[in-house]
């Protein structure tokens, strides 16, 4: 028996052509609760796990990926002990994004091993997560 580290998924992340259209879908069509929006991403509520649009550039024919977020209590915990097991991340655990309400928002990703990208995620109080911690 192992000890878990990760979470439920706590976000999906899906490429989109047109911000303003897939927001009015995914509100309108699909009636998700829409969170917020700012520049060319927005966040919606489905039945728990976060909904994370990002506009492409028109220019690239790719239509991406998915990136699955996995929620953890405490990121640089879980991080460290994904290291142990052989786990490379891309940086160290990194505040990503301040709400206006105090809650920050961290993340550090990582691939599997056919290069497909994952993330961990935490939400905390400003002051909540180790923003002190470094790696040794």
């Amino acid at each position: 028996m192992t000890d878990q580290i990760l979470g439920p998924i706590g976000q999906i992340s899906r490429r989109v052509s047109d911000i303003a259209t897939s927001v009015a879908w995914y509100r309108d069509v699909l009636q998700l609760p829409h969170l917020y929006t700012f520049g060319d991403l927005a966040f919606f509520d489905a039945g728990g796990t976060r909904l994370f649009l990002s506009a492409v550039d028109e220019a690239v024919d790719e239509p991406g990926e998915s990136v699955l977020y996995f929620s953890v209590d405490d990121i640089h915990a879980a991080s460290e002990a994904l290291i142990g097991r052989g786990v490379t991340f891309a940086s160290a655990p990194h505040l990503v994004h301040r709400h206006e309400s105090g809650i920050e928002e961290w993340m550090a990703f990582f691939t599997d091993p056919d290069g497909h990208t994952l993330a961990l995620m935490t939400q905390t109080r400003t002051g909540d997560s180790r923003s002190e911690h470094s790696e040794d």
